[in-house]
């Protein structure tokens, strides 16, 4: 029968608890110990014992304790005296099927499976048909995956199957990316001449620009009124020129794009970026993706909030964020951006 109960709903528990001793009471707070991981230690549980302490913790001296107990204890003495070599107790031997299967696997006497008879039979041509059907394309090189595909037979020498496959050099003219010829002294100058030529600087994929150049282009940058656009992507920046980087952002009033991907900058570099754009007015798009290491939660929560509370201005962000949370507080400032924009162009026309 189950038990009702509804009947103990009107019961006042603290009626009851002014009518109980201080030994009920103490004994019911030891029974009743919360469950709770967010108090303290010495609040969840209950003292064990009522001895008084006898003198303040040394965790030293009781480290020195316990070594000196363990070292005056004697050592237990063995009933049977160790040898070498002598084995004790039931040795295990294998069983008369145990021996056999080992037999089997050691000599390679087993009986072979259905599709191994098969397949010792089968042609060069069989054997890269059937890879091709199974989707083991790893085993095949281009011209034996073709015709496989086409399920042809592969009538020259050259097409036959092999379990490795080689990297064939590729047909045609493919030429690398050319390398960045930018004279980093010439566009320094122009920078600092404010030259009026210069609004877009790529010095892209620039490995060997020294940190002192680095510090004078990012000076020079701070104070030109005629750039627009930097770029310095892959070009070993770390946070300390973020930090330089920082400082451009809110002194600079004419930049509007800046690039600064695949650098080692860290989450304090991106800290202070983050920044340096809650005043920023003029700076439209900015590339920070692909750093030394993660954001973290945090940092990610400082971009957001500056996009969703100070920033109007920004209208793309390269940035991977890693928390859904961030990731679509930021997206929502950066669509709310591009929305003023685009009503202010209609209010223009």
């Amino acid at each position: 029968m189950a038990t009702d109960y509804n009947k103990y709903a009107d019961i006042d528990e603290d009626e009851i608890l002014k009518t109980l001793t201080e030994e009920q009471l103490e004994e019911l707070a030891y029974e009743l110990d919360p469950d709770n991981s967010m108090l303290p230690p010495s609040e969840r549980h209950r003292p064990q014992t009522k001895k008084a302490p006898t003198g303040k913790f040394d965790r030293q001296k009781l480290l020195d304790f316990l070594e000196k107990k363990a070292r005056e204890e004697k050592d237990w003495e063995e009933n049977v005296p160790f040898v070498r070599g002598q084995k004790r107790g039931k040795v295990y031997e294998n069983k008369k099927e145990d021996k056999g299967k080992d037999n089997i696997k050691e000599n390679g006497n087993r009986e072979p499976e259905e599709w191994e008879k098969e397949l010792d039979h089968a042609t060069e041509e069989d054997l890269v048909e059937l890879a091709g059907i199974l989707g083991l394309h790893g085993m095949l090189d281009q011209e034996q995956y073709d015709a496989s595909q086409r399920s042809v037979g592969l009538g020259t020498e050259r097409m036959k199957f092999h379990a490795v496959t080689k990297a064939t050099i590729p047909k045609g003219d493919f030429q690398l990316e050319p390398p960045n010829t930018t004279d980093v002294e010439g566009s320094l100058k122009k920078l600092k001449a404010n030259d009026k030529e210069l609004k877009n600087l790529n010095l892209n994929n620039i490995k060997e620009i020294k940190m002192d150049i680095i510090k004078d282009i990012f000076a020079a940058v701070g104070d030109n009124t005629v750039l627009e656009s930097l770029s310095m992507a892959s070009t070993g920046l770390a946070d300390k020129a973020a930090l330089l980087a920082a400082e451009v952002l809110k002194k600079n009033k004419t930049l509007k794009t800046l690039n600064l991907e695949s650098n080692f900058i860290t989450s304090e570099g991106m800290s202070a970026l983050c920044k340096a754009m809650t005043n920023n007015t003029t700076l439209t798009e900015l590339r920070l993706a692909n750093q030394r290491g993660l954001m973290g939660s945090k940092v990610e929560q400082e971009f957001a909030n500056m996009l969703e509370k100070k920033n109007k201005t920004l209208l793309k962000l390269g940035l991977a964020f890693e928390h859904a949370g961030p990731r679509s507080m930021a997206q929502e400032a950066l669509m709310r951006n591009n929305e003023n924009v685009r009503k202010q162009r209609s209010e223009d026309k």
